[in-house]
């Protein structure tokens, strides 16, 4: 790292149906980054897309409850729901976005080394605003724009683990346009396929956002409704009776795995309240596996890593079939939560390597690849 102290921007919010796990995971990571070697510079973004840099950002991460970053209309408003705004995040300056080259606030690529990307879900952990970074030249910790795309859309990936050989539980993707076309095939399709119970679940969303267990054809059609709501492209898989297994990947070109955990929810299944609210769910670690099951998570966890073309950091969810200890991919998270009940922070520290030593790798793995991209050709020149 250079003598002075790096300047790291740490971006959250979102248009995302997981904003507020976002400010969460944000919080975290602002509160354990080292002061004397990083200067840290807090950039949200609120649900309608409005940049709040600064002082209005640190607000919002100040607050008792890590609260949404006021949008425009809830700004502008003079009525009295205005009451719902949280009195600590108000009078938020926010950055207006222009359609121009230099729309991004200034701070973002004047000021900045490298960029943390605390964004989760849709325009934050699917490509979006790593394609951004990248048109910026600004280093950005995580994964790049492919990876990150195919590690948020659950079809593209189970379509990339199948090619490669990647072990999967049974599953069937469609579009609202096919649904709407015709409702009635798909669904004995998954009936067929699949049968009862299954879950079903929008293609692009992650912490378990508009997910629903269908036990019959009712509730299968009120789950496809629900999942359409959040996206255009809906996932169906069977239901395994299965523990849930998780381990975290670490690296660029050479990744390395931490040891395993295992999620026992407390509920009927892993939801969103599970997963961030202490006490949802019972997290093992080191999950208690044999030593051939060990060996199948860790490979299959480093394959599915290099199959995306990840790069940094990614968790990686599995499930061991009870009875036959069979290892399944579920799926493979690239930005996973970093709040204090998140798994990911928690599988490293079991590993030995603690939350701010996990920050500082994950920085100096956001530079070495910039560092490697900077190298390749981006133009062409007759000689």
């Amino acid at each position: 790292m250079p003598n002075r102290k790096l300047r790291v921007g740490v971006i959250f919010g979102g248009k995302s149906g997981e904003h507020e796990v976002s400010l969460q995971s944000a919080k975290s990571v602002m509160d354990a980054l080292d002061p004397l070697h990083y200067t840290t510079i807090p950039i949200g973004i609120s649900k309608d897309g409005r940049w709040h840099v600064g002082k209005g950002a640190w607000k919002a991460l100040e607050a008792k409850q890590p609260a949404a970053l006021p949008s425009k209309s809830a700004q502008n408003a003079s009525s009295p729901s205005n009451r719902f705004i949280n009195p600590e995040i108000q009078g938020l300056s926010p950055v207006e976005v222009k359609r121009s080259p230099d729309w991004l606030p200034p701070a973002l690529v004047n000021e900045i080394d490298v960029v943390f990307p605390v964004l989760h879900g849709t325009f934050g952990e699917d490509g979006t605003i790593q394609g951004l970074l990248e048109m910026v030249g600004i280093p950005y910790v995580g994964s790049g724009v492919l990876a990150s795309a195919l590690g948020m859309d659950k079809i593209a990936m189970k379509q990339i683990f199948s090619a490669v050989g990647i072990p999967q539980a049974r599953w069937v993707g469609f579009t609202r346009a096919s649904w709407a076309q015709d409702d009635g095939r798909i669904v004995r399709e998954i009936e067929e396929q699949l049968g009862y119970p299954c879950f079903v679940k929008p293609a692009n969303l992650g912490s378990s956002v508009g997910i629903s267990k269908a036990r019959n054809q009712r509730e299968l059609v009120e789950a496809v409704h629900l999942a359409l709501s959040y996206d255009r492209r809906v996932i169906v898989e069977e239901a395994i009776d299965a523990r849930e297994i998780e381990i975290g990947i670490l690296g660029n070109d050479d990744p390395i795995a931490s040891v395993a955990g295992e999620i026992v929810p407390k509920r009927e299944f892993y939801d969103y309240e599970a997963k961030y609210q202490d006490g949802g769910a019972e997290l093992r670690i080191p999950a208690d596996l044999s030593p051939e099951e060990r060996k199948a998570v860790e490979s299959y966890a480093i394959r599915a890593f290099q199959a995306i073309d990840g790069s940094g950091l990614a968790r990686v969810d599995f499930f061991v079939e009870r009875g036959t200890g069979r290892v399944l991919v579920n799926e493979i998270n690239t930005m996973p939560g970093f709040t204090r009940f998140s798994m990911y922070p928690k599988l490293w520290e079991a590993s030995g390597l603690a939350y701010d030593k996990l920050l500082d790798r994950l920085i100096e793995l956001a530079l070495e690849r910039h560092a490697e991209r900077s190298q390749l050709l981006r133009s062409y020149d007759k000689a």
